[in-house]
């Protein structure tokens, strides 16, 4: 690859993770600062607390965003993939199976995850009730209308994600450039009004003001916190970007952006402290309002669209780890692999968002929301980080302890601020949480009761193809594929298929999927063939957790083994479990019950490994848990 092709392709993947990485981050300084000097919290608006918050704002940009995230937990990659669920698997894998840690990292990463959908939930309705709110500066006249706005243009936004973001996501990057570049601009506008707010660069002013103020201090943390939201969007999509390109654009774009925005912003609240009850649209003066409110908004559904794809990623990894049913997944690009659409996710996430933007009703009350969702998640990365770097790593306790110890102080103070409005709307992601959690922990939990429960009832495979070839069956013409289980012994399906048909294929395969708690797994690891005699075959197929199921293209993998599948000879036997409920070990009655719903509307296993529906023979099995 040429240099000039090299940097034409690094300018190309910048710009793309501008759009997508910082959408979320980037429209924060639409109300963060009106957030801070609210009536609520009581914090004096004066010459002081402002120098004192723009400062904590723009260090707490420096070291939680660009020191923690882009410096530092970018290099905590699980094979080129970022986020949450691989920064999960990277610490379990760390500690070990038989470590006293490894189920309360699992624990604790699995909640991280679910607080993920919570702030995939409060993401949207935040960000687009924000731009819109600032036609009520315009006149108090359209102030009815913000809501009904709101939830138009959210509306049709989820309404098109089945057409996937493919045809207009090549104008993500060139339009947020347009934002952070506007953002820059006004920022250089009030400072050059005010160059004294340039002091708020020296940090003593945001360590006085936690000095000075203390307890009031420490509740404008939950409304600073504003600030930073996105940092994970960033380390989530490192696996499509990769680490230069998302170091590249906040270095030279989005911080520098940010940061003279929010000293702008400081310095127009120093000459005009009227301009506090909403100082960004008041930065240029009345006449841009309606330009910006346009803008904003075009800003904001960016921002929420690479959270609502980030949801439907975080869901498919979930379900490929067996935290979450299948799922109906459609691709809607020929071309990138994670441009997906998970319509049970969309359609849910949608009124879930719709009733946060009609109960909370602003964006200030929503604000309360968003900081739990955030902090809980940021506070998560940190604890987990520090087994990956410690276990996984084998760095030095003492550096471990001090380097994440660190970070952790200051998320703990964050996330402590913000638990402080549990009840003025922070209840709502901690809710959606616990119930996505428990929902995850139910599939996981089932799963393994009916795993136990087939085990214990398991034939032996190879002991019984022993038997069975003593007096062997009819051989009929043709490849019959089983799909067999991890703890599975003789599939249900082949028994059946005896029992009814007193027949066997010339050539029997059992099929048996390994999901692997890592991203991908390469094709030259994908399949592993084992002759078990008497032209019957076990293939066993591993996959990552953002790896494609596609059981047809992993047969065509077999090739080098010497087997060939032709498509018109080939059947796909499957076992179709009806899970049944019944009193005593297990778990509760209610979660067996939501499991049991769960089971029944699962995707069905042909279509979710994209095995021709006109080659496949079901075969139903009672299971109880």
């Amino acid at each position: 690859m040429s240099t000039q092709h090299t940097k034409s392709s690094l300018a190309a993947l910048t710009v793309a993770a501008v759009g997508i990485v910082y959408g979320d981050i980037g429209t924060s300084p639409l109300y963060t600062m009106k957030e801070v000097f609210s009536k609520e919290h009581g914090l004096p608006l004066n010459e002081a607390n402002i120098f004192g918050i723009v400062s904590l704002i723009l260090w707490g940009l420096f070291v939680i965003v660009a020191i923690k995230y882009v410096t530092l937990i970018l290099r905590a990659d699980n094979r080129g993939e970022g986020g949450i669920m691989a920064l999960t698997a990277m610490a379990l894998e760390s500690v070990g199976r038989t470590s006293r840690w490894h189920f309360s990292l699992f624990v604790l990463g699995l909640f991280g995850a679910a607080l993920f959908y919570g702030d995939g939930v409060i993401t949207p309705a935040i960000s687009v009730l924000s731009a819109i709110e600032g036609l009520e500066l315009a006149t108090p006249a359209f102030t009815p209308y913000v809501v009904p706005i709101t939830l138009f243009v959210l509306i049709a936004l989820y309404a098109v994600q089945s057409k996937g973001s493919a045809s207009i996501g090549k104008w993500f990057g060139p339009i947020m450039l347009i934002w952070f570049f506007l953002l820059a601009a006004m920022g250089l506008y009030n400072i050059f009004k005010l160059p004294a707010i340039l002091g708020a660069l020296n940090p003593w002013h945001a360590f006085h003001f936690l000095m000075e103020y203390r307890w009031l201090a420490f509740l404008a943390l939950g409304a600073v916190v504003l600030a930073f939201t996105g940092a994970e969007a960033l380390y989530a999509d490192m696996g499509h970007f990769g680490r230069r390109p998302i170091r590249m654009a906040w270095f030279m774009i989005v911080f520098p952006a940010l940061g003279l925005n929010y000293l702008g912003q400081g310095a127009l609240l120093i000459g005009n402290p009227a301009a506090v009850s909403n100082p960004f649209y008041q930065q240029l003066g009345a006449w841009s309002v309606y330009p910006l409110v346009i803008l904003s908004t075009i800003a904001t559904v960016i921002a929420s669209q690479a959270t609502i794809s980030g949801t439907f990623s975080m869901t498919k990894q979930a379900i490929s780890l067996g935290f979450l049913p299948r799922m109906k997944i459609i691709h809607t690009s020929s071309n990138e692999i994670g441009q997906i659409y998970i319509p049970v996710v969309n359609w849910l996430q949608l009124v879930v968002v719709v009733g946060a933007v009609v109960g909370f009703g602003s964006s200030s009350n929503l604000a309360s929301a968003y900081g739990i969702a955030v902090t809980g998640t940021m506070l998560v990365t940190s604890l987990l980080t520090f087994f990956v770097i410690r276990y996984g790593w084998k760095y030095n306790p003492l550096l471990c302890f001090v380097a994440t110890g660190f970070f952790l102080v200051i998320d703990l103070a964050f996330f402590s601020a913000n638990a402080l409005k549990f009840f003025h709307g922070g209840w709502f992601p901690v809710v959606l949480g616990i119930i996505m959690f428990t929902v995850m922990v139910t599939w996981r939990r089932g799963r393994e009761l009916v795993f136990d429960n087939l085990k214990k009832h398991a034939i032996p495979l190879e002991e019984f193809l022993q038997s069975l070839f003593v007096s062997a069956p009819v051989r009929v013409a043709g490849t019959a594929v089983f799909l067999r289980g991890e703890a599975d012994g003789v599939p249900h399906a082949l028994l059946h298929n005896l029992s009814h048909n007193k027949v066997l294929h010339e050539r029997v395969v059992f099929l048996t999927l390994h999901n692997k708690e890592i991203p991908w797994v390469p094709f030259s690891e994908r399949i592993k063939v084992t002759d078990l005699g008497n032209s019957c075959y076990q293939i066993d197929v591993s996959y990552g957790f953002k790896n494609e199921p596609d059981i047809p293209n992993v047969l065509a993998l077999c090739e080098p083994h010497g087997l060939l599948f032709e498509p018109m000879e080939t059947s796909y036997f499957i076992s179709r479990q009806t899970i049944i409920s019944t009193p005593g070990s297990g778990m509760a009655r209610w979660r067996e019950g939501l499991f049991v719903a769960m089971s029944r509307n699962a995707r069905d296993a042909a279509d979710y490994y994209q095995i021709p529906s006109n080659r496949v023979i079901e075969v139903g099995a009672q299971v109880e848990i």
